[in-house]
């Protein structure tokens, strides 16, 4: 039998809510932060737009894949399934390492600049499942969420930069109209 290499966006999106319900995390947690993060800005936003949003980054083809890489990587460190010094330094979420940003940073940055920037007050400031997943994967504990974290504030980043963008339009749409 052949492996199945391609999905349809509905199909990722379906895997990457299965993933995420998997390891612990809803979407309505991630539209949460989304919502937090554009209530800042916009006293108008909706978070039934922020749960939308996560949806459609959800079935983006770059985040589908980071997510399951993400998340796989995770759970062979919680197994200690990795050799050598990187099951330590994953294992441990070492501050160093980086490359757990680097899927963050690539997510966050399908919605640019703006989308990047979201993401680092994200990860600095760990609202809501972002500190969760950060804590649970702390030194000692049964879990390991090193590349979890950074997707899932990466994930909510995104979804509030494409709702701000749809809001700019809007808005630019409405100043044509006068």
């Amino acid at each position: 039998m052949e492996p199945k290499l391609y999905y349809s966006r509905d199909e990722m999106k379906e895997i990457n809510i299965d993933k995420l319900k998997e390891r612990g995390v809803s979407v309505e947690e991630i539209a949460v932060i989304a919502f937090e993060q554009e209530k800042k800005y916009n006293k108008d936003v909706q978070m039934e737009e922020c749960v939308e949003s996560v949806l459609k980054i959800l079935s983006l083809r770059d985040v589908f894949h980071l997510l399951q890489l993400g998340a796989e990587i995770d759970r062979l460190a919680e197994e200690g399934q990795f050799k050598g010094p990187i099951q330590d330094i994953i294992q441990n979420d070492l501050g160093v390492f980086g490359i757990d940003e680097i899927f963050g940073l690539d997510i966050a940055h399908l919605y640019g600049s703006v989308g990047q920037t979201n993401f680092g007050d994200i990860d600095v400031n760990k609202p809501g499942v972002v500190k969760r997943l950060n804590d649970e994967g702390k030194p000692g504990k049964a879990k390991c969420h090193t590349f979890l974290d950074d997707i899932v504030g990466a994930i909510a980043a995104a979804a509030t930069t494409r709702v701000s963008q749809i809001y700019s339009e809007e808005t630019a749409k409405k100043e044509l109209v006068k």
